[in-house]
């Protein structure tokens, strides 16, 4: 398990990789619907609907009834969800600078610029892996 992934276990409630992953995805699409969420996590409509109902009892997540399409059903983070998220960034941040601190000036300036070389190198691939 990484430093991240320890950050994020240590919140209350503990939440898997997956819960995460969810509740940042619906954070992020207002009004997202199951099947889009299913797509944004990468896991089956049925287990994605299980996921769902873990978080719903939690409190963390709420799934209504879409004003415009009664039949649709949206979701959206609970404040006990958004609170869930920006302890778990809060933690990864304070985890991330524990092992940063450990590196030299020479050695962060080194990562800064091999970073820089992947997201640039992520752009230019961008239309050949779909995103």
């Amino acid at each position: 398990m990484d430093a991240c992934e320890r950050a994020s276990q240590s919140a209350s409630p503990r939440l898997s990789a997956l819960q995460l992953r969810a509740l940042t995805a619906v954070r992020g699409s207002p009004r997202i619907n199951l099947t889009r969420l299913a797509e944004e996590v990468g896991a089956a409509a049925p287990a994605t609907s299980r996921l769902c109902d873990r978080l719903e009892a939690a409190g963390l997540l709420r799934r209504s009834r879409a004003d415009d399409d009664r039949r649709e059903i949206v979701l959206t983070v609970t404040q006990s969800g958004r609170e869930i998220l920006e302890t778990a960034a809060d933690r990864r941040t304070k985890a991330v600078y524990e092992i940063l601190k450990h590196l030299s000036p020479g050695q962060r300036q080194d990562l800064l610029h091999g970073l820089q070389a992947f997201a640039d190198a992520a752009d230019e691939a961008k239309p050949s892996y779909g995103m």
